[in-house]
């Protein structure tokens, strides 16, 4: 039987990521998860992040395609490969100078929302059509993805309702530091690679990582210091679906990976075999 790998073309899980505009999701999720202090400490004490930013960029974006596309196997492998060097990595809290594990279940945690409820919102923003049971649906089904990296799955909300409670109850722990602000520039200003750094490439980027700080829960963007009225998420939505309208016009062998490209065939398999099991018109009754 072909594998479909944890969600399958019936899922929201598919239906969501199918959009490129999903980049942008990343640099949300990223400047969400940057207010939390040891998480930040986490990255920023154990990873290459400040000297190699795509590369982390493109590791972390990997995972996340082999994840939602990839068989079961292939999930399954690249979850346990986190796990193991979760396991191995420990961090200094900045603030009370305590050692704490990169796979405590409340970081785990703090991380997988931050950039689910990121996708979930920039698709939305950009006009994939979800209704708000399949929105809480999005949210379920990534419980799998939490368990790959080591999390209960019913410590893991599972509903917008969820997430929200989640993010009010987190606030007491989240803090913008000075290590917050210099992450936030350096994410939304990084070293160009490939000897982009003085094209008009930086100022795109430049402008896209506004884009995503002005997606920002109102809470959050308060954390950094920009209006958190209500009144600016129309604006931001707009632009967001002006971005996706822009993406949608590069020709989609560009912004499919081999990975997505592997499960479209492998889908495609599934939905031909009940044709190729089917009798023919000549064929005689109850021949099967």
């Amino acid at each position: 039987m072909t594998d479909l790998g944890l969600f399958g073309p019936s899922s929201v899980t598919w239906k969501v990521h199918g959009e490129p505009i999903l980049a942008l999701a990343g640099l949300r999720a990223l400047f969400v998860q940057s207010l939390h202090p040891r998480a930040l400490a986490g990255v920023l004490q154990n990873s290459d992040f400040r000297t190699r930013p795509w590369h982390r960029l493109e590791t972390t974006a990997t995972y996340v395609v082999t994840v939602i596309f990839g068989t079961t196997a292939e999930a399954e492998a690249a979850g346990a490969r986190v796990r193991a060097v979760h396991s191995r990595l420990r961090g200094t809290d900045p603030r009370t100078g305590e050692r704490f594990r990169l796979d405590e279940p409340d970081l785990l945690r703090w991380v997988h929302v931050a950039e689910v409820d990121s996708f979930l919102d920039i698709a939305r923003r950009a006009g994939v059509t979800l209704t708000d049971a399949e929105a809480d649906g999005y949210l379920r089904e990534q419980r799998r993805a939490a368990a790959l990296v080591g999390l209960d799955p019913e410590t893991v909300p599972g509903s917008r309702a969820e997430v929200a409670a989640y993010y009010e109850q987190m606030q007491p722990q989240l803090a913008t530091t000075r290590e917050t602000v210099e992450s936030m520039l350096f994410m939304a200003v990084p070293p160009m690679p490939y000897g982009l750094g003085w094209t008009p490439a930086r100022g795109a980027f430049a402008g896209v990582a506004a884009l995503a700080m002005s997606t920002l829960p109102a809470w959050a963007r308060r954390r950094y210091g920009l209006p958190g009225i209500a009144a600016a998420d129309p604006a931001a939505s707009v632009a967001v679906r002006l971005l996706r309208a822009g993406v949608s016009t590069i020709p989609r062998r560009f912004v499919e990976g081999p990975i997505y490209k592997s499960a479209m065939k492998r889908a495609e398999l599934v939905a031909l075999a009940p044709l190729a099991r089917a009798p023919g018109p000549d064929a005689a009754p109850g021949a099967s």
